[in-house]
């Protein structure tokens, strides 16, 4: 437990650093919404693109993984609309719970993986995100849409889109091209990539609103314990019922463990969804995932 504090306590230092910076003014407001556009654009990719593109493709764990990842996200979403169908939610309201239960901040989790497993689990963790994020980004879009309809265009189009699914892409093509990175673009890739977690981290912070918090506190209290104990429970037994090797076990169990992404909050807002609620579960859960985290990762 002491080893794992030791490992996380930084990253949600991090994330605390942020809040109270935004809430000083420091450096000034009009900055943290340029920092998030240049780590989601620029920094985050190159650091995706970086581990994808020397990553080793034919790993044997990969194919393993992959169906692990589509059975617990198919069984959520199977909940989830079971769920919609008795409650009679409205896609306002659904799409913020959906989000909550199914996206998850991958600043944290890649922070996380690079901490806990070095530079292997972050590769195999990069190319889990390569199947991840287009899969919750399209239910996520549905979820929100599913009342007045979505064409396929409009389905795919924020798919297609994304600087993080467009860099996964492109990181996969370039190592099956066989290039390498050479005359010093890795140690570029590097550099970009290493500006990348701890900004990230310091705008999560900066993006929680505890202001946020009241008046649904019933609907935020079961939707982060769902997000953030049963669907770790989800995936671990996903990862017995296919018999994963431990390393897989846990990258799986601590994907599905991290809270929600803050760009759901954009996503919702654009959408038309219940932005109050899923501001709400944004903070909510990334507040109580500096306890929960340890202990579920501890209990493997």
């Amino acid at each position: 437990m002491s080893t794992l504090l030791q490992a996380l306590w930084p990253l949600f230092a991090l994330i605390i650093g942020g809040y109270l910076l935004r809430r000083r003014d420091f450096p000034s407001a009009e900055f943290w919404p340029g920092a998030e556009r240049i780590n989601y654009f620029l920094l985050f990719p190159a650091l995706l693109f970086n581990s994808l593109a020397t990553a080793p493709l034919d790993n044997p764990a990969l194919p393993r993984l992959a169906g692990a990842v589509l059975l617990a996200l198919g069984l959520a979403w199977v909940g989830l609309l079971l769920f919609k169908r008795l409650r009679g939610w409205p896609a306002a309201r659904f799409g913020a719970i959906t989000q909550g239960l199914l996206r998850f901040n991958t600043y944290l989790g890649l922070a996380a993986v690079g901490t806990l497993m070095g530079p292997d689990g972050l590769a195999m963790a990069a190319l889990m995100l390569a199947l991840m994020v287009p899969t919750v980004n399209v239910m996520s879009v549905w979820a929100l849409t599913a009342e007045r309809g979505v064409s396929l265009r409009g389905l795919l189009l924020p798919i297609v889109k994304n600087p993080l699914i467009l860099a996964c892409v492109a990181g996969v093509l370039y190592n099956l091209a066989g290039f390498g990175l050479p005359g010093g673009s890795d140690r570029l890739l590097g550099l970009l990539a290493a500006a990348s977690l701890p900004l990230g981290l310091l705008c999560v912070g900066a993006a929680l609103k505890p202001q946020e918090l009241g008046g649904e506190v019933p609907a935020l209290a079961w939707n982060s314990g769902l997000r953030l104990l049963a669907m770790p429970l989800l995936a671990w037994t996903v990862a017995w019922a296919l018999h994963l090797p431990v390393q897989e076990s846990q990258l799986l169990i601590l994907f599905f463990a991290l809270p929600t992404a803050p760009t759901a909050y954009v996503l919702t807002r654009q959408l038309g969804g219940d932005g109050h609620l899923m501001a709400g579960i944004i903070t909510l859960q990334t507040l109580l995932a500096a306890a929960s985290l340890p202990l579920i990762m501890t209990a493997l």
